[in-house]
């Protein structure tokens, strides 16, 4: 960008104001005393712009005299309106916590555990699909469905479609094209929803956060938050407290992509703030290494949920892995805040919390995946319960912060064997562990039930000096750039464990023939609902792990699977379709939409 005269010397001030009247050494010092502005915690500066800084001072501090950057590109939309559109239809402040399905994991908490009690174990037998609703396309739904005052609200990477929670009968469908796109995308999804006040507020892949009216599907606001050019991607499900929503950026593999997690009105979309995950001050920025433009720092990103605790105003967060994923030597020390889950003061996003549940010395790809959640025991017991891909259930006491659950849930196989050029076979591997389903928990049975993926990975390393970053893509460490997450085995399979919040016993477990990636929700009638990747839909019984109820979809299910009430009825909505040939080796038809209630109300 071109330089432009300064204001002064253009009315014929000192010309010794501003860069053209500085002396060679004064040019050099502004640069240098920039950085160490930056690098002193005084700016939160996001990473990219660091290492451009750290790159080019002089082109840098150019581009910031000459003004602001023009302001990322906007995409198209349009909403369709179907036979049920009901435009005047009274939208509730917030959901109904006895009914509604209002949250990603239902609750602020996200416990998932639904207090309703329609349907039991004594006659879930008699469950029967009510209607269902076919997606417009081919879709990888991940998502979790969110059901207020009658209407499912389901997202897909540019679609968002409100249904009638009882006939299945569209209300509307909104599309949002995207402006840009990231250089590599395999799974290209979105997550979810917040509600708010009647808006209906979610993240898009092109850089940006957008609120549609729930009543009629028309955008409210659309604001810029990330740049998809350098791999930066908003596929999770917000969480709103309080009036104001929170996410943060997905893509900590790819080069130069660091995590943050940022907080906005919920009315207009004005940023309020924005924390690095990655420490730039403090004790916990000295457990990594100084940045540089070949080796940034980078990862800690986020990409399911959240958690808020609506007593003290903690957000709740998980974090991903370190960068580069393989190669711990371009990466030592400890890395600070990565592997675990961070807590954040809702207000204000400074830190208030983080806990390590992988030492920052993990090699695997191992991120903390799945959303926390917040639960208090029958005996009055504080929990924070989070799992990964790691393939461990964790629950950290709150008062005290030891670690009073550590559960193996799926094959653990040479998980400390160094990574080699010739290659090194793990399990979990890369989409192993738990993915972007949290555990549930039931004080029924002060138990928490958690799906996980049984999938090895063979890793073949580069040398360290012979690596090299491109913007937008991986940068793991891996030999091959057509493989940057190794190569998957040829079988995998599943698991749904029960396993004890007090003493993490497990309590019982099933096995699949395929990854089990769906939502798990137990309920006040003794069931927990699921459903696996060969399309069926289950209902087992909370105690014993008994399969009491199964039909099949047709769809693999690896989305939400929720339950909620609308006019005296119980009924259950399963995120069928996985069209995702890359990641999850399936390719589908157009997703579905499921719902399920016993006959005659």
């Amino acid at each position: 960008m071109a330089e432009r005269p300064p204001g002064d010397a253009a009315k014929g001030r000192n010309r010794g104001t501003g860069l053209r009247g500085m002396n060679g050494l004064a040019k050099r010092m502004v640069p240098l005393a920039l950085l160490g502005f930056v690098l002193s915690g005084c700016a939160h500066l996001h990473y990219r712009y660091l290492d451009a800084l750290i790159a080019s001072p002089n082109q840098y501090l150019r581009e910031v005299i000459a003004g602001p950057m023009p302001p990322p590109p906007i995409g198209t939309s349009r909403t369709i309106a179907g036979p049920d559109y009901a435009p005047g239809a009274p939208l509730p402040a917030s959901p109904d916590p006895a009914t509604d399905w209002g949250s990603y994991n239902r609750t602020l908490e996200g416990d998932r555990f639904s207090p309703l009690d329609r349907i039991t174990t004594a006659n879930v037998d008699e469950l029967r699909p009510l209607c269902d609703f076919r997606l417009a396309d081919a879709t990888d739904l991940q998502g979790t469905p969110l059901e207020i005052a009658g209407t499912l609200y389901v997202t897909t990477q540019q679609h968002t479609y409100a249904i009638d929670a009882r006939t299945c009968r569209l209300r509307w469908e909104h599309i949002y094209h995207l402006a840009r796109r990231v250089p590599l995308d395999p799974n290209q999804v979105n997550r979810g929803l917040a509600y708010w006040h009647g808006l209906l507020i979610r993240g898009s892949n092109d850089g940006r956060l957008y609120a549609l009216n729930a009543a009629t599907g028309g955008t409210v606001w659309n604001v810029p938050i990330g740049d998809p050019a350098i791999g930066e991607t908003f596929p999770a499900a917000p969480i709103v407290w309080h009036g104001m929503v929170f996410i943060g950026n997905a893509g900590g593999d790819n080069f130069g992509v660091a995590g943050r997690m940022m907080g906005f009105d919920a009315r207009t979309g004005l940023m309020l703030w924005s924390t690095p995950l990655i420490p730039s001050n403090g004790r916990a920025a000295a457990t990594w290494q100084a940045t540089s433009f070949e080796h940034p720092r980078g990862g800690a990103a986020t990409w399911t949920s959240y958690a808020i605790d609506p007593r003290t105003g903690i957000l709740y967060a998980p974090t991903g892995n370190a960068a580069p994923d393989f190669l711990k030597s371009l990466r030592p020390g400890a890395n600070d805040y990565t592997y675990g889950v961070i807590g954040l003061d809702a207000r204000t996003g400074s830190v208030r919390f983080w806990h390590q549940f992988l030492s920052g010395d993990d090699v695997h790809d191992w991120d903390m995946a799945a959303a926390p959640e917040l639960i208090t025991t029958p005996r009055g017991r504080k929990l924070l319960v989070a799992a990964g891909k790691d393939g461990f259930l964790y629950a950290l006491d709150r008062e005290t912060g030891k670690l009073a659950v550590k559960t193996a849930i799926t094959t653990r196989f040479n998980t400390r064997a160094p990574m080699t050029p010739r290659g090194t076979r793990f399990c979990p591997g890369i989409e192993g562990g738990v993915e972007w389903s949290s555990p549930a928990y039931s004080p029924q049975t002060d138990a928490l039930y958690v799906n996980a993926v049984d999938w090895c990975t063979t890793v073949r390393v580069i040398a360290a000096n012979a690596l090299k970053g491109r913007k937008g893509l991986p940068w793991t460490g891996s030999t091959s750039r057509i493989h940057p997450y190794g190569l998957r085995a040829n079988r995998y399979s599943g698991w749904i464990t029960a396993v004890s919040a007090r003493t993490g016993a497990v309590l019982w477990r099933l096995h699949d023939s395929r990854p089990m990636l769906a939502g798990t929700t137990p309920t006040e009638g003794g069931v927990v609902f699921t459903g696996d990747l060969n399309g069926l839909f289950m209902a087992l019984d909370q105690r014993t792990g008994a399969l009491l109820y199964r039909y099949d979809t047709g769809q693999p299910i690896g989305g939400g699977v929720i339950t909620y009430a609308d006019r005296g009825r119980q009924y259950v909505a399963v995120a069928a379709g996985m069209d995702a040939p890359i990641g999850w080796r399936l390719s589908t038809g157009p997703g579905r939409i499921v719902v399920f209630g016993l006959p005659g109300g």
